[in-house]
């Protein structure tokens, strides 16, 4: 399925999702983003939907605008983030304290060589973690991207794009 087939196969009940599907996908929906930030944070953002329609629409558009080892950067950050995003989720509800001062010992290499700059690995992180609603994660990228100087609104829309695709995936299994 092509961005435009998925946007037509949406229910009408939501047409506000089907007007910021389009939107966040571009510039002038997404301010403080580039197309390539953009298309990164779509496509983590769609694999954590987990919707193979989406994922797929969604890689097509971003092969415009990443390179190969940009969309494996991508996939890392949604890959790291479906494990990190567990762990500290768990950390954050658990009782005993004593969890909190273990190391994790979670392996997280592949960030350093993602083919992602960093503010744009960063980026999609933050939108697969609010998709999966880790706190401590959202934070930690948070203040990383605010010290690397992307601006509030960028990253608001970074969340906006994860929010967006979040619903239509859900949509999409209907």
């Amino acid at each position: 399925m092509k961005i435009d087939e998925i946007k037509e196969s949406l229910p009408t009940y939501a047409y506000d999702i089907k007007h910021n599907f389009t939107q966040v996908l571009h510039t002038e929906g997404a301010p403080g983003l580039t197309e390539k930030e953009i298309a990164a944070v779509a496509l983590a953002a769609a694999m954590a939907s987990h919707s193979d329609k989406l994922f797929e629409a969604i890689e097509e558009l971003a092969k415009k605008n990443l390179s190969e080892a940009e969309l494996k950067g991508a996939k890392t950050a949604h890959a790291i983030m479906s494990m990190t995003n567990v762990y500290y989720r768990f950390l954050h509800v658990a009782d005993n304290q004593e969890y909190k001062r273990m190391p994790s010992k979670l392996r997280r290499t592949a960030e350093n060589k993602s083919g992602l700059d960093q503010s744009t690995f960063e980026l999609a992180a933050l939108g697969v973690s609010a998709i999966n609603n880790c706190k401590a994660c959202i934070d930690f990228h948070e203040l990383s991207l605010r010290r690397m100087e992307v601006s509030a609104e960028g990253i608001q829309s970074a969340v906006r794009i994860a929010a967006v695709m979040n619903a239509v995936g859900e949509l999409l299994k209907f």
